[in-house]
């Protein structure tokens, strides 16, 4: 889990104040005060004990006030402590577990795969179920076709391991006819097929220096050809439960929400804020301006890579849901999600 700076040192009865006090705010949204701790914190200690305690959380930054005769809420770095060190996670029940594996693997396809996972994500949490799409350059190619739409124009049909289909049209420097686009065809699927992209692009430049030192014309069409087709992007995003944000446990600033909105209806801010999840390991959370995309400063974000078979990245799926969001359970919704789709993509049965 992400941390920007050392926690605070803390012993054990404000260890214990702070875990009450975010729990129960998380809870019910509204401030906390003392005597509402001395009641559940099941501390033996004096009201006026617990308010020296509080004023020293608040000094060190773990809690604000609002008002001066409201209680204290968490700040930004009070969640941090709070999720770095006392966190008591709440394992999701079989039940949820078969659920989510038994809607996973409903769908034949990744497509439908990734979108179910958004849609589990949404659902479990009650706020916006995240999934970034596999990345191409990661994902082996499986075959490619041209065909032929006019004497210098072809449409490529690129299928990948994964049975995703991707068509781009190329403009031929020369006409080629079909006997030369099968020729093509056939030696580019016999040298290139089960590789990822970011090889096969490796392997592009190789060749085409083989084939124009050995002048052998058709070689580096093929290797041109395949250039083109493979020049491919599919950093999209899958979003769903954008509505939960404005329900009782969401955001109350409408500025706040237009602003949030926008940014999920662009996209490539929560791409950006997805990428650093790709290259860690387990769970990540990123609270309040951790962000690092302004209009994302009023919520978090949890998040957890989903791999292939060799362990290899693919993308990355989470939650994303108001600073309050209840972690210890959010937590393990988003890791069972991730370990679910990772099985459920890499099943043999997977036509």
């Amino acid at each position: 889990m992400t941390s920007n700076e050392c926690s605070p040192l803390l012993d054990t009865r404000s260890r214990t104040l702070l875990r009450s006090l975010i729990s129960r705010y998380i809870e019910s949204g509204e401030p906390v005060g003392s005597q509402t701790l001395a009641r559940c914190a099941n501390l033996d200690v004096s009201p006026a004990t617990i308010r020296n305690i509080l004023a020293d959380l608040e000094e060190q930054g773990l809690l604000s006030t609002l008002h001066t005769s409201s209680g204290r809420v968490p700040t930004s770095k009070g969640y941090r402590f709070y999720v770095d060190t006392l966190l008591q996670l709440a394992p999701i029940s079989d039940i949820e577990k078969y659920r989510v594996k038994s809607e996973l693997q409903a769908n034949p396809s990744t497509a439908g795969r990734l979108e179910t996972a958004s849609d589990l994500l949404s659902s479990l949490s009650q706020f916006v179920g995240v999934v970034s799409m596999p990345k191409r350059e990661l994902m082996a190619f499986k075959r490619i076709e041209f065909v032929s739409i006019e004497p210098t124009k072809v449409l490529a049909i690129v299928v990948f391991a994964d049975h995703q289909v991707q068509n781009r049209v190329i403009d031929l420097p020369i006409p080629l006819d079909q006997d030369d686009l099968q020729e093509v065809t056939n030696f580019l699927n016999e040298e290139l097929a089960g590789r990822s992209l970011a090889e096969i692009r490796r392997r592009m430049v190789d060749e085409l220096r083989k084939a124009q030192d050995e002048m052998h014309n058709l070689m580096a069409d093929s290797v041109k050809l395949a250039e083109s087709a493979l020049e491919m992007s599919n950093n999209d995003l899958l979003m769903k439960g954008q509505h939960h944000l404005m329900g009782p446990n969401g955001l109350t600033d409408v500025n706040r929400l237009r602003e949030l909105f926008d940014a999920f209806a662009n996209k490539q801010g929560i791409l950006q804020l997805l990428e650093p999840t790709e290259q860690a390991e387990g769970v990540q959370i990123f609270i309040g301006e951790e962000c690092g995309v302004e209009p994302l400063h009023s919520v978090s974000m949890v998040s957890s890579p989903y791999h292939d078979a060799n362990g290899q990245v693919l993308g990355v799926l989470g939650v994303i849901g108001p600073r309050r969001m209840d972690y210890d359970r959010i937590v393990p919704v988003v890791q069972a999600t991730a370990d679910a789709l990772t099985e459920s993509l890499n099943l043999k049965s997977e036509i």
